[in-house]
Parts: structure tokens; sequence; C-alpha cells
């Protein structure tokens, strides 16, 4: 069987870091990569460290309007659909990669497989949220990590080629902790004690987007008096630039992290505070306090 998985943003690349492997001793993958996370940390890095193969198609989309971007992912990835003919789509997530590698295959009578269906906020002002929804109606296998997940879907009528498989997620941090814990620690490079620090990390449009929301953001890590290491993502960096917000001396600012690095702030970390789903995950797997900074998750 052939199968095309499309991937374009950070998480993506760790569940399919997960997945790939297994799916190659049996099948044959074609790998499309987006280009959805344009930023060389955020994308390629993840690549070389957790030994994911090349991808086959780099669309280089980069970032853009919603409709722009999920409209260009569409024209790019039906020429490749059309070339290679695989017999499914897998995609991973929420994102408009997600959307688009679902709906393109829809549109040309591919089945389409869907890693992590069933999730919902319950909030369709999310982008991430009418994604997932219009990817699990036009999947023909749908793979759940969650009892709640398959309930989900069964409300909505959405009872076929369901299965519950887990979460992938989980597989990729039992597995990546080793390798995080073989590599040099960053810890070292950032000059910063195990145990002693709070690691933030903040990029969703609604904390960046907002001045306020993200100004009382910084100004309660500032007023914290603790510890905090910040990963800057691109687009917390041009907003904060943007509004010319200043952090205090408690907060050490670092550059985008690979996966490796981030599991190894998560694992020595005291606490964490994010707005990512993962990230989120994350803390839960590890069993670290964690402030989630969104009305709903």
């Amino acid at each position: 069987m052939k199968i095309l998985t499309v991937v374009g943003a950070r998480p993506q690349f760790i569940k399919a870091a997960a997945v790939s492997n297994i799916i190659r001793k049996e099948h044959t993958e074609v790998l499309v990569h987006t280009g959805q996370h344009y930023d060389e940390n955020m994308s390629k890095i993840f690549f070389q460290e957790l030994r994911i193969p090349k991808p086959d198609y780099n669309l280089e989309i980069g970032s853009g309007n919603h409709g722009e971007q999920t409209g260009k992912m569409l024209i790019e990835l039906e020429k490749i659909y059309l070339k290679e003919k695989p017999d499914l789509v897998l995609v991973y997530g929420d994102t408009n990669s997600t959307l688009a590698g679902a709906l393109c295959a829809s549109k040309l009578l591919i089945p389409v497989a869907h890693v992590e269906a069933g999730l919902r906020s319950f909030n369709m002002n999310m982008p991430e949220e009418q994604n997932r929804i219009l990817t699990d109606h036009i999947s023909k296998l749908l793979f759940v990590p969650t009892v709640t997940a398959e309930k989900n879907l069964h409300t909505e009528g959405v009872d076929n080629g369901v299965h519950n498989i887990g979460d992938v997620m989980f597989d990729a941090v039992l597995h990546f902790k080793k390798l995080a814990e073989e590599k040099e620690s960053i810890l070292d490079k950032i000059s910063i004690k195990s145990g002693e620090y709070i690691l933030t990390t903040i990029h969703r449009a609604e904390n960046t987007n907002d001045i306020n929301r993200l100004k009382n953001i910084i100004e309660a890590l500032n007023e914290s008096g603790k510890s905090i290491v910040l990963p800057l993502h691109p687009r917390t960096k041009k907003y904060i630039e943007d509004y010319n917000l200043q952090f205090n001396d408690n907060i050490k600012l670092i550059e985008p992290v690979g996966y490796l690095d981030m599991i190894t702030l998560e694992m020595n970390s005291q606490k964490i505070v994010t707005d990512s789903g993962g990230v989120q995950k994350e803390a839960f797997f590890m069993e670290k306090p964690c402030v989630t900074m969104r009305d709903e998750t």
C-alpha cells in the first residue's frame, strides 16, 4: 500500500516520527511537508533530530492568512496526489495542513486517515476546531486518542472507521525521552539548573494578537519574581517587538528549540506555563504542574 503523509507543523513532525518508521516496515510512504512552519528551528531541525525520513516534497508554503495558506496547499497537494496516486492519505492533528491534506484527498476520492480524531474544544471560533471537525467528517479512518474523543464523534454521527489507539504523542514522549537524555543538555548551554525554573511558552494567536492580553501575560511573568525560561516563538517575538514590551531579569529568553531540547527543558522544569496543547499534554505525561493560558483546550 502507498500511504501519503502530510505534515506541516511541529506537533505533526513529532507524531510522524513515532508512526513513519512503523509504516515503512510494511508499506511505501510518501512524505509531504507543506512548510506551514517556515522558521528553521521550527521545522528542519525536527527532521534531523527525530530521524524522520527526509520529505519527498516540500511545498514551502510559509505563513499567510488562513484562506491563502490553505488554498496554496490545496493547489500544490492536488498535483502531488495526481502524480503519486496514493492508496491512502494520512494527516495529523488540526492545522491548515491537516485540513488541506484531507480535503484535497476527499475531492480526488482518496481515503483519508486522521490521527488524533475526535478531539474538541467546542469553540468554533478557533481555526483548529474548524479544521478538526471538517477533517473528521471526511475521513474514512479515524484514530482517536481517548474514549472521550470517541464519544464526541458518536455525538456527531460518526461511528464507522473509528479506532481508539491511545495517544501517539505519549508514544513519542516515551521514545524521545531516551534520546533527550543522551544528548548534550541544553541546561548547560543556557546556564540554568534542573528544578530551578518555570518553563513558559506563548504562541497562540489569541494571546499574541491582542496587545492587552499579551501585555498582561508578560506583566504576570515579570511580577512573579520566579526564574523563567521562555523559548521565543517567531510570532510572539514579532508582537513583542511591535508592542515594545519589556522583560525583567528573572526571564531568560532563548531561541526556539528542537524537540529533544524541549523535552529536556520540560523534564527538568519546576512547573510549566503554556498555551500549547502539545506542551500541556507533555507536562501531564511528565507529571509536571501546568498552568494553561487558554479559555478552553
